[in-house]
């Protein structure tokens, strides 16, 4: 495993390059854990419990497990459950070619858990939007659109898209940067080909 900050906008990076790492990230309640850590700031295995609807019990283990890969560190103060804990960096990121078939299983796990996490989080807002204000049910972003591009260009289009979303990025990490109505957000960025069914 490889860690990494970058200086733009606060935000840190670590990188995980050991298939162990990949499959220990690779669960639901893990990922929730550091969405929350990363966006609530240090917490203890009771609260986190809380707020996922989790035991304080399986919260403590999959801290701990995630502490093991540099994910989570003790935050310091408290004893057992009640010590806090805090992410390490506010991003993680893997490769998305591997050169083991090792690492390439892990990578596909964790895409896939991933996914899955993305899909309930938007099933949740769909749920949830007609009790929105109408000003944030008419600013969310849902829909698709139909480009032939080279890979090289379909990466160009992600670094540029990414680069506009990570003038925000540092209110993360600075909440005193957030204007008065800004709210959590998630932006989920995905583009595929979409025709190897015909090719």
């Amino acid at each position: 495993m490889e860690s990494g900050e970058t200086a733009a906008r606060g935000r840190t990076v670590t990188k995980l390059a050991d298939p162990r790492a990949l499959r220990a990230y690779a669960h639901p309640v893990r990922m929730a854990l550091m969405g929350l850590l990363r966006t609530e700031g240090p917490l203890t295995a009771t609260r986190a419990a809380e707020l996922l609807g989790e035991s304080s019990g399986t919260c403590s283990f999959h801290l701990r497990q995630l502490a093991k890969y540099g994910l989570v560190e003790e935050a310091g103060g408290g004893t057992g459950r009640e010590k806090p804990w805090r992410a390490t960096t506010t991003s993680t990121e893997w490769d998305a070619v591997t050169d083991t078939p090792e690492m390439s299983a892990a990578a596909g796990l964790l895409r896939t858990v991933a996914a899955e996490g993305y899909f309930a989080q938007l099933m949740r807002w769909l749920e949830a939007s007609e009790e929105e204000p109408a000003e944030w049910r008419e600013a969310a972003q849902f829909g698709d659109r139909i480009l032939y591009v080279t890979a090289e260009e379909l990466a160009e289009l992600g670094e540029r898209v990414g680069e506009m979303v990570d003038r925000y990025f540092e209110r993360q990490v600075r909440p005193e940067l957030r204007p008065p109505g800004a709210r959590l957000v998630t932006w989920l960025h995905l583009a595929f080909p979409n025709d190897f069914r015909r090719r």
